[in-house]
């Protein structure tokens, strides 16, 4: 019977003292309302009137319910274009960056090669490049490739890996058991049926996080959009939204409603996912 009573005992000297445990939960709850305020006033504006939003002040809670914002802001622009376009410049983005940084990472990993330390610290050194560094490099090349105006330029890069999610991976693969490999190699395989075969399914912490990392960048990409696409056929949400003013002027209701209709699949998917983020970023790839 002594037992549960240690491990109860173990556990609150693990946890602190009662009165830290009260102050670091107020510091979180405080924190978290700082965070959550500016969502939560963007959802009620997207339901007031523009009289509600002149006398609404610091109110969350909306005196007229205006769902017609929703169907009025996403009616006064092409959404189901633009939507189609985040989309593509989106998910196909996901899928390769998934593919090929876990296939570099898994060569990184379990591949021993003169000189792979190296090549593995010049992919981490891209990092410290930042984006306004290689654009103009990058919008050259592609314009002479005659792909300005439409989506290759995002995503055909996708293809080629990401250093963050190399490294990622690497760490992720160095955690698993190399028996794994040995087993497979003394059978007969190849290095691409190990990582495809082997690997690649033991991946799915790791995968899941940066397929809903990947998703939330690219779905949010404006810097890339507003280089690269000129015209409205191949116009993304995001840079959508940054004309939206242009055609319904100061109507804050209405660019609330848009905006909170494109951001909720982030939301959605962060919180539904964000198990499998925490547990794929903190490496967890060994039992």
């Amino acid at each position: 019977m002594s037992m549960p009573t240690d491990a109860n005992q173990a556990g609150e000297a693990r946890r602190g003292p009662l009165g830290t445990r009260i102050l670091a939960l107020t510091l979180l709850v405080i924190g978290s309302a700082g965070f959550v305020y500016p969502f939560l006033w963007m959802i009620a504006t997207a339901l007031r009137t523009p009289e509600g939003v002149a006398h609404a002040g610091a109110s969350l809670w909306p005196l007229q319910w205006q769902w017609s914002n929703f169907a009025e802001g996403l009616g006064s622009f092409p959404f189901w274009t633009y939507l189609r376009n985040s989309l593509l410049s989106t998910l196909v983005p996901v899928v390769a960056v998934v593919f090929s940084s876990s296939l570099v990472g898994f060569a990184f990993a379990r591949i021993r090669a003169r000189g792979a330390g190296v090549l593995f610290a010049v992919v981490l050194s891209t990092l410290l490049l930042p984006q306004e560094v290689t654009i103009v490099p990058q919008f050259i090349l592609f314009r002479n490739l005659d792909m300005i105006d439409t989506l290759w330029p995002i995503i055909v890069p996708t293809f080629f890996g990401s250093a963050f999610f190399i490294f990622l991976y690497r760490q992720f693969y160095l955690r698993l058991p190399e028996a794994l490999t040995d087993a497979a190699l003394i059978d007969g395989a190849g290095w691409f049926r190990i990582w495809f075969s082997i690997y690649l399914p033991l991946s799915r912490p790791i995968i899941i996080a940066t397929a809903v990392l990947q998703f939330m960048s690219y779905w949010n990409n404006f810097f890339q959009a507003a280089i690269y696409l000129t015209t409205d056929r191949w116009k993304t949400l995001p840079l959508a939204l940054a004309g939206f003013q242009s055609v319904n002027g100061t109507d804050t209701p209405l660019l609330m409603a848009t905006a909170l209709v494109v951001t909720a699949p982030c939301v959605l998917l962060f919180f539904i996912a964000q198990r499998h983020i925490i547990g794929g970023i903190s490496f967890t790839g060994s039992k």
